[in-house]
């Protein structure tokens, strides 16, 4: 049977999701140690985005095969048994075979948290990404809303992106502020390695009146990522929500940021 679950992570000390060499600290090996303990043989797990180290998610989605039969129930409390404290399995539910995280995702929905403040963050320390200057989240929401539509990314990716093709459609995106923080929140069919950290990026250099507004469609424009500034910290960034058919019966996504209350 195929199972789908929901994910929680702080990716504060995770090299990322995707399992690499021997001795690197990922969320898909502590993931899939925990389950093959649960099922009682080694389990595959495959995910709705691969996020990048220092990335966290509040709702990551994710699936596996297994021959062991256990309740949801069983499979949430007995994975979070054996997982570490900076992962939290929330929901687990059987699927069909029909159903995978990745390619059945009919679009994905990133945050990117900002503490805009003169000091320096101690309680989200690596969760909010912090920028002592002023910034100016209409400007940086007037000058994100360029990029809606479907576009060739290039200049908003990184010269590593193993994408075939650039072109991405971007359904949303809005930046908003509430005392000393801002939420950035992009919608997307897919998103491009560093793509949402890139347009963070980007929107800041506007926000602070380094750059003009125009900036961002410029960028886009130029289809070329050495004219694209600075690659955002990776430390604000959240993986929020996969939307998929209502058929398969995944839940919509996560519930909102309780410290930020955003």
């Amino acid at each position: 049977m195929r199972i789908a679950l929901g994910i929680e992570y702080d990716g504060s000390r995770f090299h990322g999701w995707q399992t690499q060499q021997p001795g690197v600290r990922t969320v898909q090996l502590e993931l899939e140690k925990a389950l093959s303990r649960v099922a009682d043989h080694p389990v595959e797990v495959h995910a709705a985005g691969r996020t990048d180290t220092g990335v966290h998610a509040s709702c990551q989605v994710a699936h596996f095969d297994t021959e062991a039969v256990r309740k949801p129930h069983g499979w949430v409390m007995g994975s979070n048994i054996n997982l570490p404290g900076d992962i939290s399995v929330l929901w687990a539910r059987e699927v069909s075979d029909e159903f995978h995280a990745r390619f059945s995702a009919l679009g994905r929905t990133y945050r990117y948290y900002i503490l805009n403040r003169l000091s320096r963050p101690a309680l989200l320390a690596k969760r909010v990404t912090w920028v002592h200057g002023p910034l100016d989240a209409e400007r940086m929401h007037e000058a994100g809303q360029a990029l809606l539509g479907t576009h060739d990314f290039s200049s908003y990716r990184t010269v590593h992106c193993q994408a075939k093709s650039p072109v991405r459609t971007l359904r949303s995106l809005s930046v908003e502020r509430r005392g000393d923080y801002l939420a950035m929140e992009v919608h997307a069919d897919g998103f491009l390695h560093h793509m949402v950290r890139n347009i963070a990026g980007v929107l800041m250099a506007i926000g602070s009146g380094e750059r003009p507004v125009e900036w961002a469609r410029e960028v886009l424009e130029h289809r070329d990522r050495t004219l694209g500034g600075v690659t955002a910290s990776p430390h604000g960034l959240y993986f929020h929500r996969v939307d998929y058919d209502p058929a398969f019966g995944i839940p919509s996504g996560a519930q909102e940021f309780p410290l930020l209350m955003l």
